[in-house]
Order: structure tokens, then C-alpha cells, then sequence
């Protein structure tokens, strides 16, 4: 006979939650990425004069973006090698599955691209430049579906419902790990984007000299 596994209430909190702690890690991710990417569009309509905002959100991004792409690659891993927990939890339609291989590919494209730009600075290629913002166009526009057909669900996944209403379950197994996975993936972010901020002089003078020139 198989045994099963009893965690320790500590252990919970800190790993359980299975394929329901899951979703909530990466709805909660989502929200805190559609808010960067919401500040990221600011800086893209005025980029001149917001270069090094652009840039320190662009970077801030790649932390919390690699931990969405982790989660549902979990998701995605488990259920594929039929763990009975996430094969009954299901999937999502059919077309977010078929979109999820391009919003994975555009985010690898644009975020690489952009790293790339930092890296060479304004002396970089037009096809790099090009790559960047063709790349971007796709995933927005794939992003927006994906995150349009996953909002009805938000509440689902991320409230517990008592009688009438819905409560955030502090309490639930996993919160921890949970709340140290974002907390860690905003604070690797920052020091990520701190870093690099010596690197941004190059675009800010770069743009600096393109506005004075209009």
C-alpha cells in the first residue's frame, strides 16, 4: 500500500496548498505583473523623457515574470505527467491553451531583446530594435487575451467563500511559501534593476540628445 504523506502544520504552511495553492501563486503573481506592466506603459508612451523608469520596470519585470513562467510550467508538467490532483483540476479552454505557447515565446522575445538593448547600448542594431518592439506588439496582444480569459476566475482562485460572501484565507496551506516565492521574485527584481542602473546612462543621454534634436 502507498502512504501518504502528512506534512507538519509548519510544512504546510510553508509548501502546501497542491494544485489550488498553485493557481493562487500564480493569480497573484498576475495581478502584481499586470500592475508593473501597467507603470511599464507609462514610461512607453513618454519614453524619451522616462528612459530610466522604462528601463528599471523592465528589468524590475524579469523576476516575477520568470516565477509565472515557473508556476504554470508546473502546472503544465504535472498535469502532463498525470498527477491525479491536477488532472482533476482540469485545464484551461481550449484557446488559452493554444495561446500559451506564443505568450511564452513572446515573453522570452521581448525581455531577451531587451536585456540585449542595456547590454550594447544605443549603438545597438536596427534588427535588435526591431526584434524588441515586434516582439512586444505580440505579446501584448497575446497577454491581454490570456489575462482577459483568466480575470473570471480571479475570484475563485483567490478568495475562500464563507456563506454569501468571499474571504482571503490567510490561513490557507501554502500562504507562506507563497507569500516568501513573491516576496523574493519582487526583491530579486529590485536588486536586479539597482544594479544595472550604471548601464542606463548610455539611452538617457542617447534619448536626452534625440528630444533636444526635435
Amino acid at each position: 500500500m502507498s502512504q501518504v504523506e502528512v506534512l507538519s502544520p509548519s510544512e504546510s504552511r510553508l509548501t502546501g496548498g497542491g494544485v489550488i495553492g498553485n493557481e493562487r501563486l500564480t493569480a497573484v503573481n498576475g495581478v502584481l505583473l499586470i500592475a508593473l506592466l501597467a507603470a511599464l506603459g507609462v514610461t512607453i508612451i513618454r519614453i524619451r523623457p522616462l528612459i530610466d523608469e522604462h528601463l528599471f520596470i523592465g528589468l524590475l519585470l524579469l523576476a516575477p515574470v520568470a516565477l509565472k513562467l515557473a508556476s504554470t510550467g508546473y502546472r503544465f508538467t504535472r498535469y502532463y505527467t498525470r498527477n491525479p490532483s491536477y488532472r482533476e483540476r482540469g485545464t484551461p479552454s481550449l484557446l488559452l491553451r493554444l495561446l500559451g505557447p506564443l505568450v511564452v515565446a513572446s515573453t522570452l522575445a521581448v525581455f531577451a531583446t531587451g536585456v540585449l538593448l542595456l547590454a550594447e547600448g544605443p549603438g545597438a542594431s536596427h534588427t535588435l530594435r526591431t526584434l524588441h518592439k515586434a516582439s512586444f506588439i505580440v505579446w501584448v496582444g497575446a497577454a491581454a487575451v490570456h489575462v482577459l480569459g483568466h480575470l473570471p476566475d480571479l475570484t475563485r482562485i483567490l478568495l475562500t467563500r464563507k456563506g454569501e460572501r468571499y474571504e482571503y484565507n490567510s490561513l490557507a496551506a501554502g500562504h507562506l511559501g507563497r507569500t516568501l516565492a513573491l516576496t523574493g521574485a519582487i526583491v530579486a527584481g529590485l536588486v536586479l534593476a539597482v544594479l544595472f542602473i550604471p548601464h542606463y546612462g548610455g539611452w538617457s543621454q542617447f534619448e536626452s540628445i534625440r528630444h533636444h534634436d526635435h
